[in-house]
């Protein structure tokens, strides 16, 4: 272990630029997401006017939109963020899947790190408690492994 190089991010937003992307979809949730998300940002060092918010309709529309953004450059990295809730119909799982997959090709074909905040819970209950309650804020928790993947990024 002497002779091991570790490469780390730290939890540092000094001097990057970020994109949020949320959907409007569930937005009682989502919209605690974005506050965790921009809150875990703003106390680690990013300046208000270097985060964009950028909202659209729903979950599925959240990869093409991260994608245009992470090809127009001018961002080290965004934060999706939305909530996906069990229903009676398959729908669940064609979104869930689709806008996951999406978002995972963003991060691939681009080399721009996508922060991933996208809740699929079995019901409202979860959602809320991931939301920023019981089980913590999943929209900080994007943005700090966001802010870990960019600064591994640029040691590598």
């Amino acid at each position: 272990m002497r002779h091991l190089t570790t490469i780390e991010g730290q939890l540092s937003a000094q001097g990057l630029k970020f994109a949020l992307v949320a959907s409007r979809f569930n937005d009682i949730i989502v919209d605690r997401l974005i506050g965790g998300a921009l809150d875990c940002l703003l106390r680690h060092g990013a300046a208000r006017e270097n985060i964009t918010l950028v909202r659209v309709p729903g979950a599925f529309e959240l990869p093409v939109v991260c994608r245009k953004i992470a090809a127009k450059g001018g961002y080290d990295g965004i934060v999706a963020l939305g909530a996906v809730i069990r229903g009676a119909t398959p729908h669940f799982e064609y979104i869930a899947a689709e806008a996951t997959k999406g978002l995972a090709q963003v991060c691939l074909e681009t080399g721009v790190p996508v922060g991933f905040g996208l809740l699929t819970t079995d019901n409202v209950e979860q959602a809320v408690e991931r939301a920023g309650s019981k089980a913590g804020n999943k929209g900080a928790d994007a943005a700090a492994s966001l802010m870990e993947t960019i600064r591994v990024l640029e040691q590598l």
